[in-house]
């Protein structure tokens, strides 16, 4: 497969140190919720990675645990780093994995390295960069999973959504590899397009996709964040229902004909016509 040229965007957002703030979690020994700009980014209990915070973030660990045996290592290539919450759980529950964080703001992964420290023995490469340009360059077929989590001001950049973007998420995984996208969408009166596009983006070149998300955001009654599946192999689907009914917000997991009635006739989305994700509406966080 050729690599696709992304196209060209507007400069990255300059935050400075006084943009990043870490709150304490009260009812948390030592764990802390990260702001990038004002807007919630990322939850790290320092004592306890294995404890997550945010829903998105819960239903991706899911799937970590259900991608290989337990506490088999990964290969895993994470598109966004913010707090590092993942690659943390990542290193706790799968030791030995190895591990790839992207981050075009290298200053943000300073401070998050320097004020909340890995796990001891934490095989994880922080690398600075644009995430697209660094997925079109690693090697094809390394990594076991993908997961493309990237903001800025609370959108996901335009060029991070088209189908050419997931094709080069394709070349660099494994043939049973998975896929895993942080979605934002939800604005009323949107039908939910920018996540109906997306899903056709993914189908355009891997055979499995599903769709995790809260009932409210699905109906269009509220704005967040949902999660999008793809792999050429099955995805452990009955295990994924299983655990997003127990969670704490229980979420649905679209798969088949039920994904096929929500993408309707949703196409995919080319380099030559992105736009970033909705904006949030002012109350969303």
């Amino acid at each position: 497969m050729s690599r696709a040229k992304a196209p060209k965007e507007p400069p990255a957002e300059d935050h400075d140190q006084d943009d990043w703030e870490l709150l304490r979690d009260l009812d948390r020994r030592n764990a802390y919720q990260l702001l990038v700009g004002g807007t919630p980014h990322s939850h790290v209990d320092l004592d306890d990675p294995t404890y997550l915070e945010y829903e998105y973030v819960r239903q991706i660990a899911h799937l970590v645990d259900l991608a290989a045996e337990e506490r088999a290592p990964l290969r895993v290539l994470h598109l966004g780093g913010g707090g590092l919450t993942l690659p943390r759980y990542i290193a706790v529950t799968r030791p030995g994995s190895g591990q790839q964080v992207v981050e075009i703001e290298g200053k943000l992964l300073d401070f998050v390295r320097t004020q909340l420290p890995l796990p001891r023995n934490a095989r994880v490469r922080l690398r600075t960069g644009d995430a697209r340009d660094v997925l079109g360059r690693v090697p094809e077929g390394a990594f076991d999973l993908t997961v493309s989590d990237v903001f800025a001001a609370a959108r996901i950049p335009g060029h991070l959504t088209s189908v050419e973007y997931y094709g080069l998420a394709k070349r660099a995984l494994r043939p049973t590899g998975v896929h895993a996208v942080n979605l934002a969408d939800g604005n009323a009166g949107s039908g939910l397009m920018f996540t109906r596009r997306q899903i056709a983006n993914a189908r355009q070149h891997f055979a499995h996709v599903v769709l995790v998300a809260d009932p409210g955001i699905l109906r269009g009654r509220k704005f967040g964040n949902l999660i999008l599946m793809a792999s050429d192999a099955p995805l452990p689907v009955a295990g994924l229902i299983r655990r997003a009914a127990s969670d704490p917000f229980p979420s649905r997991v679209i798969r088949d004909q039920d994904l096929d009635d929500f993408q309707g006739g949703a196409r995919p989305v080319t380099d030559e016509e992105v736009l970033p994700s909705p904006e949030p509406p002012a109350d969303a966080f």
